[in-house]
Order: C-alpha cells, then sequence, then structure tokens
C-alpha cells in the first residue's frame, strides 16, 4: 500500500532507474567522444610551499616531487623570490584510460614576497629528495639590532 501511494505504480518506479541508465550512458558517451577537444581550467602545478625565518635568513621549502634541478628557475629582487620550473609527467601508451588523474604536468611559477630587504646576490637553492630548499639572506638593514639600555 504505502509503495504504491509513494511510486503511483511499480511499473513507472523501474522506468524512472531505466531513465537514469539512459542519461548516464548518454552522458558518458558525451564525456568520451569530446574528450580533449575543450580547454579545461585545472588548479594547475604550483609547487606547495612554506616560508620560515630566524634572525639572519629567509627559507622556503617547496615540494617539487619528479623535477629536475635543470627544470627550475630561481630569481631574487630586493624584497622577493621567484620560482618557475616545469614538471615533465610521461606520457601514457596510446589508448590508456584514466581512472584517476589528480597529478598534472606543465609550468609553473610562484613569486613569495618577503616582508623585509635581502641579499639577492647571495641567495642559495638546492634540490633533495623532492624539496627544494631556499636560503635568502636578510640585508643587514632588515636584521634585527640588539640594544642595550643605560
Amino acid at each position: 500500500m504505502i509503495y504504491r501511494r509513494v511510486f503511483d505504480y511499480p511499473w513507472r518506479f523501474r522506468g524512472m532507474l531505466d531513465e537514469f541508465e539512459r542519461m548516464r550512458q548518454m552522458m558518458d558517451r558525451l564525456v568520451t567522444e569530446t574528450e580533449g577537444a575543450f580547454p579545461i581550467a585545472r588548479a594547475g602545478v604550483f609547487p606547495l610551499v612554506n616560508l620560515t625565518e630566524n634572525k639572519d635568513n629567509f627559507f622556503i621549502r617547496a615540494e617539487l616531487p619528479g623535477v629536475e634541478k635543470d627544470d627550475l628557475e630561481i630569481s631574487a629582487t630586493s624584497n622577493s623570490v621567484s620560482i618557475s620550473g616545469e614538471r615533465k609527467i610521461p606520457q601514457e601508451e596510446e589508448g590508456a584510460r584514466y581512472h584517476r588523474r589528480e597529478r598534472e604536468a606543465g609550468r609553473f611559477s610562484r613569486i613569495i614576497t618577503l616582508g623585509a630587504e635581502i641579499q639577492p646576490d647571495k641567495v642559495e637553492a638546492g634540490l633533495k629528495n623532492g624539496v627544494l630548499t631556499v636560503t635568502i639572506p636578510k640585508a643587514e638593514i632588515a636584521k634585527p639590532k640588539q640594544i642595550t639600555v643605560k
């Protein structure tokens, strides 16, 4: 009795399920046929960055798994550091279908503005185990000075 009140008749409920399945198949076909036809905005391949400091230096640590040091460009100005490069991911074999695609390839660029003057000519960088570490010395004028009370 309740079943008939909610769904009117048993065959209408089954018809609705068939219609949903038909719509799902049409959407699958549409996505498959138009794959790659339209550019899709993606989050990009921006590296995740931590910025820390002590009294003498700023430290930037960026996660760059799979990026070679030759594919990186780092530049510094009086109060900012720019990290750019390219993440390359090998192509899958012809006809491979993705079930999940979370790793992106492509060019990336980050500009990190620092809260003080730095010494751009003394910036050092190292890449180890997919983590880029950039050590940025502060300018003398930006370093805290100890003042004695008289």
